[in-house]
């Protein structure tokens, strides 16, 4: 199984035959200065997984070992989370720092994305009720003024559908925002969580069923079903607990600058590359 190398900066020779040795590869190929792949190395333990984990991961590079053969255009579907991976904020946690509770509803967010609350549910209720009363136009504010992209997101989305890949953005955020990013970003499918607004005003609720983990992986599986491909040839990108089943029916799951509960359960990690990192994976 190939071993594919990449960081943001140059990687040195000395680094390459080091990562070349631990893998027991026969050579680290640069691809170029900062992408070298090894058509060869080991069995993927996890002893391997540790020693890559501690080598490659105090030099910023990320490493992965991907299925031999397969090509991106292999693949149909491009499923991505929204917040902290398509985009760099949790739109939430903006939405709240306009009404001062930032710091609240932040540290159930971390909690809900670490795994460490169970009910997403219900930690979006929680999250959702303390925006009651909110000026809508808020919303507004915060994708005009704090919404930005993840690094290689633009690359990544414009290669896989030159490739003629679908891509699909589902999120337990809320729709205000993937509405606005799906043309934008000329993405084929969206689903995300609707506010209750009335008189201009946030209620404080969600309306309509929670886009919740079995709601991801729902999604993932009813989208390929839809554009006639099965869920092993979707590629499925997050970076919280919320991502995980999605990324549990799909081919190829990348945790992104993940928790690592996701990180551990990924086939792929992206600690410091872009999105576009997914280009290096495979042939095109």
């Amino acid at each position: 199984m190939p071993l594919i190398l990449q960081s943001l900066a140059p990687l040195s020779p000395a680094d390459l035959d080091t990562a070349r040795t631990l893998a027991r590869a026969s050579a680290l190929v640069p691809r170029s200065d900062t992408v070298a792949v090894a058509e060869d190395c080991a069995p993927l333990t996890p002893a391997l997984r540790d020693a890559l984990d501690d080598f490659c991961g105090p030099r910023a590079i990320d490493w992965a070992v991907v299925p031999a053969g397969r090509k991106l255009s292999d693949f149909r579907l491009v499923a991505m989370d929204m917040d902290s991976t398509l985009i760099t904020i949790e739109c939430i946690d903006e939405i709240a720092d306009f009404c001062g509770l930032k710091a609240e509803v932040s540290a159930i967010t971390e909690a809900a994305m670490r795994g460490e609350i169970t009910d997403f549910n219900e930690s979006l209720r929680r999250r959702v009720a303390l925006l009651k009363g909110l000026d809508a136009a808020v919303l507004d504010r915060v994708y005009a003024e704090r919404l930005r992209l993840s690094p290689g997101a633009e690359r990544m989305l414009q290669t896989v559908q030159a490739l003629g890949l679908k891509t699909l953005l589902v999120s337990g955020g809320f729709v205000h925002f993937t509405d606005q990013l799906k043309p934008r970003l000329k993405l084929d499918f969206t689903r995300a969580n609707t506010l209750e607004i009335v008189d201009g005003k946030l209620t404080g609720n969600v309306v309509g069923e929670i886009v919740n983990a079995e709601v991801k992986a729902r999604t993932v599986q009813e989208v390929c079903a839809q554009i006639g491909a099965t869920p092993d040839q979707a590629i499925v990108m997050g970076d919280g607990s919320n991502d995980l089943k999605m990324m549990a029916v799909a081919g190829l799951s990348v945790a992104f600058r993940a928790k690592p509960v996701v990180r551990a359960q990924a086939s792929v990690a992206f600690n410091h590359v872009g999105l576009d990192g997914l280009l290096a994976l495979f042939p095109h």
